[in-house]
């Protein structure tokens, strides 16, 4: 989520930036930092282009992508709907002991997370409503 975010504050279709001049701005391992962002790249949740003046960046429908679809990415679709203490038996008719306290607030996060865009975000971050230190 850090570097796509990252990316949506530094980059456009004209200023590109390579996984060795990031990783240490965001505080990622290298190795996992290029994992990540080919995979979000293979998946169209931010852009690439190769060559001398090649790298990632976020292009205009990139912006638009709910956070779901970056956690989904990395994650799984079913990370954030998975039960909690990882019983695969766990549902609201055999609940695990979390499942009520969490059921709720996991929810609504994921639908925040399906309602949220990248831009929602950066937008708050460049109006001062958010800190983003990156």
């Amino acid at each position: 989520m850090k570097a796509v975010l990252f990316l949506a504050l530094h980059t456009n279709d004209n200023q590109k930036w390579m996984v060795k001049d990031i990783y240490s701005r965001i505080n990622v391992p290298q190795s996992y930092l290029a994992k990540i962002l080919q995979e979000l790249s293979k998946r169209d949740v931010i852009s690439s282009s190769r060559g001398p003046k090649g790298g990632f960046y976020l292009s205009e429908a990139n912006f638009d992508l709910p956070l779901i679809k970056i956690v989904d990415v990395i994650d799984g679709k079913q990370r954030l709907r998975s039960c909690m203490l990882s019983i695969k038996e766990c549902d609201s008719d055999n609940p695990c002991a979390l499942h009520d306290l969490v059921g709720n607030t996991n929810s609504e996060f994921i639908k925040r997370l399906e309602q949220t865009t990248i831009l929602d975000l950066i937008s708050d971050v460049k109006e001062g409503k958010s800190v983003l230190p990156l």
